[in-house]
């Protein structure tokens, strides 16, 4: 069952984000939204991309594993976008050894040419992130490079050699902006002064209208006599994410009288906790012991002083740098907020799927 739960980005309470990051876009500017996972990141700019008529180019950086992984990725998000002939031409009078296009069945890809060497990819980069400029401007529109996840750019850039040359092409083109897509709102180069959007959770009023708006579209409403919507936004912890999921599961539910209920409501995210055991379990394999003890512990007592004394001898942590480590890997993973939302967990379901698992 196919459940559309969309909704303007004005009633799930991000406008003034969302009026920020067009303004930006529309002066020719780059910025970085920071924000855990779920919170709507990558759906506010590309909204508001469209809002300034521009070509959103998306790439995951966390699928560039190394620099060759990224050309290709780039090239791939441009040939998605552009026309092929538009990209032939270019080929032909600029990139002719480093790139070719590669026609398949239904569809035209720009890839690197076969015979490019370790030693031409830097001249293959710099090439290739022109190219962007060079559309727009035939095409007579603006462009959005969208960067998800960028941080692991540096597992292989090791200097930032190749983020800094983007950073300055698309700083000195006038028809493309770049968006960095991350957890946390690291500090920026001051050379290149990024505008930084951060997003938090929603509040639970906002959230509340929003589901009930929601479960309207499809003739539900959640039962005033029973406190599901209570239940509902204690579940979601004002993440979009979790929130959209449950929504989902309660609209396929469809009690025949057309009301949720506290119980379908806790039956949803049993259901929910149930599909999503193996990706948790799964995450946690993947997580260093000091991080998944300090997760355990912030799922049980979230706290805004987890370096306090009190709250390393109550749950048995290592003092010092090791808390420290784990702290802001947890943040740069996008599992936890910071202490402006009192080191509590980032995913709400993560954090009961943890309790649950840690009561049995």
């Amino acid at each position: 069952m196919n459940v559309n739960v969309s909704t303007s980005i004005e009633i799930v309470g991000r406008s003034a984000q969302f009026q920020q990051i067009v303004e930006v876009l529309a002066r020719d500017g780059n910025l970085l939204i920071a924000g855990v996972p779920g919170c709507g990141r990558r759906t506010l700019v590309r909204t508001a991309a469209l809002e300034v008529g521009a070509i959103a180019l998306e790439v995951d950086c966390i699928r560039a594993i190394a620099a060759r992984q990224f050309i290709e990725l780039l090239a791939e998000t441009i040939s998605q976008n552009f026309d092929s002939t538009l990209l032939q031409t270019w080929v032909n009078t600029i990139a002719k050894d480093l790139f070719a296009i590669h026609v398949s069945e239904n569809s035209t890809h720009l890839k690197l040419a076969p015979a490019v060497t370790p030693k031409q990819l830097w001249q293959a980069f710099e090439r290739l992130i022109q190219l962007p400029q060079l559309l727009a401007e035939v095409v007579d529109k603006r462009v959005v490079l969208i960067l998800q996840s960028f941080p692991h750019l540096r597992a292989w850039d090791r200097n930032s050699e190749w983020e800094n040359t983007l950073r300055r092409e698309i700083k000195s083109q006038t028809r493309v902006s770049y968006v960095l897509v991350a957890t946390i709102a690291e500090v920026t180069h001051s050379e290149d002064p990024l505008e930084v959007v951060e997003l938090t959770p929603l509040a639970d009023d906002v959230l509340a209208v929003w589901a009930r708006e929601i479960l309207h579209t499809h003739g539900l409403t959640f039962d005033s006599r029973s406190p599901a919507i209570d239940t509902f936004i204690d579940a979601v912890q004002g993440h979009i994410g979790d929130a959209l999921t449950l929504i989902r599961r309660l609209v396929v539910m469809h009690p025949t009288d057309k009301l949720i209920r506290d119980e379908q409501v806790h039956q949803a995210i049993q259901e929910l906790l149930q599909d999503l055991s193996i990706t948790f379990e799964s995450l946690l394999m993947l997580l260093p012991a000091t991080q998944v003890q300090l997760l355990e512990c912030l799922a049980l007592d979230p706290t805004s002083k987890p370096q306090s004394r009190e709250y390393i001898q109550k749950h048995g942590l290592s003092r010092g740098g090791s808390l420290q480590g784990a702290l802001i890997g947890l943040q740069q993973k996008g599992l936890i907020y910071g202490s402006e939302q009192n080191y509590r967990l980032a995913l709400p379901f993560f954090a009961l799927w943890l309790r649950q698992r840690l009561s049995e």
